[in-house]
């Protein structure tokens, strides 16, 4: 299973290292709450750990599957509170940076302050791809396009994070939906299909 190494932390002050409270999960454990006081940010380490919020008609809209190396909650710098569920998908590991002692670093550290501004910046940019992928109308179209936003080195392999359910919420899509859709591409020899991940086998016209 992929882990996060020091390479990952480019945005953390060496003398932060050390603060870094390490918190094992089981699969479906709380890591926080909604409401719940910030203590501070996250970075995985192991597994992956689903953001999400509930709507006004009971149904959880999944924000973001985090994986190893991913930062989440950065928000809770500048946040009394969280401002969604953040749950395990699988077993995972997370190492919790305390909030007061990062913004007295930034303050006295300018370098470090910009190192993470421009992480913040990389991450925001991810944001406007996932949110130009929700307005494509097609779910082939729309699948397609996260398929090869989001192919490995291989130009070919995506590792999937959570579950297929998880994938079409992130997606904007019902779950009956993407596996109709992922069916379709994988009889017409688009993709093929394991339990973890999806391989593109042909080019596509999208």
């Amino acid at each position: 299973m992929k882990t996060s190494n020091d390479a990952t932390r480019g945005w953390l002050p060496q003398n932060m290292e050390k603060l870094g409270r390490e918190r094992s999960l089981a699969r479906g454990e709380i890591l926080f709450h909604k409401d719940d006081a910030t203590v501070g940010i996250y970075e995985i380490e192991e597994g992956q750990v689903r953001l999400s919020r509930i709507d006004q008609a009971g149904r959880e809209i999944v924000l973001h599957v985090a994986g190893a190396g991913d930062l989440i909650a950065e928000a809770s710098l500048f946040s009394k509170v969280y401002h969604c569920d953040a749950v395990a998908v699988t077993d995972a590991r997370a190492r919790l940076y305390p909030k007061e002692a990062l913004l007295t670093e930034f303050r006295r550290n300018p370098k470090a302050a910009e190192a993470f501004a421009s992480r913040l910046a990389h991450e925001l940019m991810a944001l406007r791809t996932h949110l130009e992928l929700r307005n494509i109308r097609s779910a082939r179209e729309r699948l397609l396009n996260y398929l090869a936003l989001n192919a490995g080195a291989d130009g070919r392999t995506i590792a999937l994070q959570g579950t297929v359910k998880d994938l079409a919420a992130q997606l904007g899509l019902t779950h009956e939906a993407l596996y109709r859709t992922l069916g379709q591409l994988e009889a017409k020899g688009t993709i093929a299909r394991t339990k973890d991940k999806i391989v593109l086998k042909k080019a596509t016209d999208v």
